[in-house]
């Protein structure tokens, strides 16, 4: 090892083989002549069991693409009910706290990736203090907006204890990266972190997502259907109960041939396929479980279009689903149920069409809309999705901001 080389130390408690970015910014650190150790968990996500050749004695030390990784054990989401999951957000952290004194100061920096739930950058906090390295949190889900998402929390005291426990963890860090820009006002605004110490950068997606693949098998299953393709996690903050009833109103408006592929898995797939049952659409609706980021080009050859719709929630109207990044590259039309920055991106730079969060009807209408252009039309949106990827989301233009920010 080179010992001129920059050390980061990386806290996340969900790395690869599970699917997320900061796979591939640990790839851009190294591509960069920086060294990575990551410390994350046992990989179980998304769907709550341990993965085949992982374990709590298995493979918890290992690399991958020259990253070294330290495997901490975690409660596995087993069912993926909330009080699974309620004690896999708070194990991880735990088990991490013991493994400290195990690690030692020879770090540059610490960076947290920071997924739900906020306190699994507690640990690194800790670090931090013992050892003076400075730290940087990459705010992915912001807390504590994001849980408000996805649980309906109505105790007032609650609330305010989530609240008052995420904005400490902000207070520690030395500087944050926000991956949206409603998150650097608010952290600004509401938290009182200084504006000179928070950036934006959006998740960047890989650069595979700006190329499709065909696949012969995948096309002669779709070929002859219009195909509305949604991937990623399936969780109750991507709001199928929007979704599903606005398919059903496009079928009944005579739409039968719109199709709608949905790739990924989560810990609502099992309820929104009972759903399409009940409400008569299995025909229309095609599960293709989980993928890896390397089959998702595949799925974007078939695509006439992308689907994406969020609850409406205070997060919602600032939020960009990292999905949106993927779609903006692979240049196909957008339809989505969203508020706020993310309305405002689709709508105002043309590349397709979005409605309301909650709004039923107008997201009906906007799918039969899209369908009813010219191959032409949705062709130039696509084209304007691509173009605005290249100048604000690239994968080595936001990389280079990254390092440049912790760094400098």
């Amino acid at each position: 090892m080179n010992k001129n080389k920059k050390k980061i130390l990386i806290f996340t408690q969900h790395f690869w083989p599970e699917e997320f970015r900061i796979n591939d910014i640990c790839k851009g650190f190294i591509e960069n002549g920086y060294f990575v150790d990551i410390i994350c968990g046992i990989p179980n996500y998304p769907t709550g069991k341990i993965y085949d050749r992982w374990g709590y004695f298995k493979r918890l030390k290992e690399k991958w693409n020259n990253i070294n990784i330290k495997r901490v054990w975690e409660i596995h989401r087993g069912n993926n009910s909330l009080l699974r999951i309620l004690i896999n957000f708070i194990s991880w952290p735990f088990f991490c706290l013991l493994y400290l004194p195990f690690i030692g100061k020879k770090y540059d920096r610490i960076l947290v990736y920071q997924l739900s739930p906020v306190f699994i950058a507690f640990p690194a906090i800790i670090y931090k203090y013992l050892f003076k390295v400075k730290l940087t949190i990459y705010i992915c889900d912001y807390w504590p907006f994001s849980v408000f998402a996805v649980m309906n929390i109505k105790n007032k005291l609650f609330k305010n204890i989530i609240e008052k426990i995420s904005s400490w963890h902000y207070k520690q860090a030395d500087n944050i990266v926000a991956s949206f820009e409603g998150i650097k006002e608010m952290l600004i605004k509401d938290v009182g972190i200084k504006e000179d110490k928070i950036i934006y950068i959006p998740q960047a997606c890989e650069k595979l997502h700006e190329t499709v693949i065909y696949d012969e098998n995948i096309f002669q299953k779709y070929c002859n259907k219009y195909c509305i393709v949604f991937t990623g996690s399936i969780n109750p903050a991507q709001s199928f109960d929007i979704i599903l009833p606005a398919a059903k109103l496009c079928y009944e408006a005579g739409y039968n041939n719109i199709h709608y592929v949905i790739v990924g898995n989560g810990m609502s797939k099992n309820a929104i396929e009972e759903e399409v049952k009940n409400i008569g659409l299995e025909n229309n609706f095609h599960f293709e479980g989980f993928h890896t980021v390397e089959d998702m080009p595949k799925y974007y050859y078939i695509a006439n279009a992308f689907i994406v719709a969020l609850k409406k929630s205070i997060l919602g109207s600032f939020g960009i689903p990292a999905k949106i990044q993927s779609y903006f590259a692979a240049g196909k039309p957008i339809i989505a149920a969203m508020d706020g920055d993310a309305s405002n991106l689709i709508n105002n730079n043309k590349v397709g069409y979005c409605g309301p969060a909650d709004n039923i009807e107008i997201l009906s209408k906007n799918i039969i809309k899209l369908y009813n252009l010219t191959n032409n039309e949705r062709n130039e949106m696509g084209v304007r999705a691509k173009e605005y990827h290249y100048k604000y989301f690239e994968r080595d233009l936001n990389l280079n901001k990254l390092i440049n920010f912790m760094f400098n």
